[in-house]
């Protein structure tokens, strides 16, 4: 059996990084452990879920830097399932959480795409049962 822990995903701060994905997204921070003087490995995952976590890479290179924010390459970069669309939808609303376009119906559930901290674009997704 194989299965990914984690995906690294690039932040410019590690702690703008937690406050966005535990406040505006409920995640749970999974870990926060120093790996030196400015390095640390820190995950954070969906409440509740089991397997993948995000682990939040702080960008070091000029090259790094320059992907935070474009790790899609424009398009949906990450699926966020959620058996609560409205709360959660709710919730990122208060936390400022930016939408490009209005919740919608599809045949495999309700969706929005929404703006990480960074730019990148994500789906929230309410699969149909």
């Amino acid at each position: 059996m194989q299965s990914l822990g984690a995906i690294a995903y690039l932040v410019r701060d590690y702690d703008e990084a937690i406050a966005f994905f535990t406040g505006a997204l409920g995640f749970a921070l999974i870990e926060d452990t120093p790996q030196g003087p400015d390095k640390r490995w820190v995950t954070v995952a969906p409440r509740g879920a089991e397997g993948t976590k995000l682990l939040l890479a702080r960008a070091v290179t000029d090259e790094q830097r320059a992907h935070v924010g474009k790790q899609g390459g424009g398009r949906v970069f990450l699926f966020l399932q959620t058996d609560d669309f409205a709360s959660d939808h709710a919730r990122m609303t208060r936390h400022g959480v930016r939408f490009r376009e209005e919740p919608r119906h599809e045949p495999y559930g309700t969706v929005v795409v929404f703006e990480d901290l960074y730019g990148n674009a994500w789906d929230l997704i309410q699969p149909t049962l």
